[in-house]
């Protein structure tokens, strides 16, 4: 479980997360959203213990992600927006690589999940930004962690892939914690159970999502002020 209780995390004069508390449970996966700036980014950073709260407290399972690193981020899965991947290397020996990190040989099992058997052998530079994504999510996935961290996953796709991307979030969340970022509300409708709303470091919705065409944009649209 994530837990994070009156969080604030200032840089210089601005005040990034303002505030914020929340709690997640097992097979959720929330639509963290909001307008650029908004701090979910910062938030996610604050979860993984890369950055240190100014104030409050940020818990994992109960432990916490900047005394306790190692024990959360096993626990962990995350794919940043940029996506970093050694371009050089084929698939498998990047995942190879990651899977020897994190101690998991279910490389082939991970592989068939995301669809990438086929391009094993291929360089990773070779890729497609769709396939490219999907090998940043078979790395997040190695070590079987019960936590997802996705920021912006479909970032530069085309509709195709983001289908595919999204199908992909839906069939590993059953008996995960998924948390993803987007700018694409209609993803919130197609992916999550719950949306976060954030603005200004503040949370200004946290509930289910609510049902009909293009009723997450019209929330939106009301509870974030310009």
């Amino acid at each position: 479980m994530i837990s994070l209780i009156k969080v604030t995390k200032i840089f210089g004069q601005k005040k990034a997360v303002d505030n914020l508390s929340f709690k997640t449970k097992e097979g959720e996966i929330i639509g963290f959203v909001g307008p650029n700036g908004a701090g979910k980014t910062t938030t996610m950073r604050l979860i993984l213990g890369y950055l240190q709260a100014s104030a409050g407290e940020v818990k994992i399972d109960n432990l916490d992600p900047l005394k306790e690193r190692i024990k959360v981020l096993k626990k962990i899965g995350y794919l940043p927006e940029n996506n970093p991947l050694y371009l050089e290397m084929k698939v498998k020996e990047y995942l190879d690589f990651i899977a020897e990190v994190k101690g998991d040989k279910n490389i082939e099992g991970i592989a068939k999940k995301v669809d990438l058997m086929e391009v094993l052998e291929q360089k990773i530079e070779e890729l497609s930004r769709g396939y490219k994504q999907r090998v940043g999510l078979a790395a997040a996935l190695l070590g079987d962690p019960k936590i997802l961290i996705l920021d912006e996953p479909t970032f530069g796709l085309d509709p195709l892939e983001q289908d595919k991307i999204k199908n992909l979030i839906k069939k590993i969340a059953k008996d995960k914690i998924v948390i993803f970022s987007t700018h694409i509300l209609s993803e919130v409708e197609d992916v999550a159970n719950r949306l976060i709303i954030i603005n200004r470091g503040k949370i200004v919705y946290d509930g289910v999502k609510p049902k009909g065409k293009g009723a997450v944009e019209r929330l939106f649209k009301r509870v974030v002020k310009s």
